[in-house]
């Protein structure tokens, strides 16, 4: 099993979190809660409104997300989902626990709350210099004040991802 960190529309209640259940794409089970530890932007940007978690280190904001362990279909799903390496690229990320919930966290014994862990985290460096200027997001939901509609990948055009 492999832990990763989701910040954005993978996420409980949000859009694609019925990616994260379908079993077809492998196996995910929900963990718990935590942030990053260092800063970064996280951005709702692009003509689809997408959480993109920019990878520029010290800048933006503690961003708060949920923490899964997945197995190697999952992982692979999530790479091809995510568009990595074209779009994110998977990388290493630091994390504090907030909460731990997985039923059969074995983590929680190793790692309490208040600890910090590595995760994968998809973040990018392909970006359009402008997006640095948006409003950094600390928590996304797509449903949020912003008022920034996410636009589900049914609803685009075959474009993506290379006109985001």
């Amino acid at each position: 099993m492999v832990l990763i960190f989701v910040y954005g529309t993978l996420k409980r209640g949000q859009p694609n979190h019925c990616e994260m259940t379908t079993a077809k794409n492998g196996k995910a089970e929900y963990q718990g809660r935590g942030h990053t530890v260092v800063k970064f932007p996280l951005v709702i940007a692009g003509k689809y409104n997408i959480p993109f978690l920019l990878n520029v280190p010290g800048s933006g904001h503690h961003v708060k997300g949920e923490i899964y362990s997945i197995d190697n279909e999952m992982l692979q799903f999530l790479d091809k989902f995510e568009e990595c390496p074209r779009v994110y690229q998977r990388t290493l990320e630091k994390v504090k626990i907030e909460e731990w919930e997985g039923a059969s966290n074995l983590l929680s014994t190793d790692s309490p709350v208040g600890s910090i862990v590595e995760f994968f985290v998809y973040t990018t460096k392909s970006y359009i210099p402008e997006w640095l200027k948006l409003d950094c997001h600390e928590n996304y939901d797509a449903y949020g004040a912003h008022g920034l509609t996410y636009i589900e990948r049914i609803n685009r055009s075959i474009d993506w991802p290379f006109n985001i």
